[in-house]
């Protein structure tokens, strides 16, 4: 890695965490493999890339595809829960038609056996906002003895994500 991609990552990071307008999904895809291996890990475990990856990619069958097939996807901070790998490349997909450039900045994982806890940076701007969001998100993976995502649980603060966002706190997304 070079100096200036590692004196990068602080700043970015900083900016992703304060509020400033969103990192690019390529930046904080270039930079998944070196925030984490500063901070608990020489590299994060392949899921955890591949999942941030996936996370930050424009195919949504690429995250469904890291589950087992009968995995289990729930997104704590909007409180839903999806069953199976279609429909959760369906979430995926809709993220994306919700949120430009949304993406995800792991900042830390830790493993204990088959559960890896993952510190992240959420980012990006819900269409029709005046303002794009950057929050901390802990996502919980369970794997099953193949490596695959049995359960994934992502944690973070929706009411934080309007309020950077400059929506109401009733605020809903459009049905799509």
């Amino acid at each position: 890695m070079s100096r200036v991609t590692r004196a990068a990552i602080p700043l970015i990071a900083a900016a992703a965490l304060s509020g400033a307008p969103a990192v690019t999904a390529a930046a904080s895809a270039a930079t998944v493999s070196a925030a984490t291996a500063s901070h608990t890990q020489p590299c994060p475990p392949r899921i955890v890339a591949d999942w941030a990856r996936a996370w930050n990619g424009t195919d949504p069958r690429a995250l469904g595809a890291l589950f087992t097939a009968r995995g289990v996807y729930t997104d704590l901070g909007v409180g839903v829960t999806f069953h199976g790998r279609e429909e959760i490349s369906g979430w995926k997909a809709r993220a994306d038609r919700l949120i430009d450039g949304v993406h995800v900045t792991v900042r830390a994982t830790h493993r204990d056996g088959g559960r890896i806890t993952v510190e992240t940076v959420y980012a990006g701007h819900l269409k029709g906002a005046p303002e794009a969001f950057a929050v901390p998100m802990t996502t919980l993976l369970d794997l099953d003895g193949h490596g695959r995502i049995a359960s994934d649980q992502d944690h973070y603060s929706l009411a934080e994500v309007l309020t950077q966002s400059g929506l109401p706190a009733d605020w809903t997304p459009p049905a799509s």
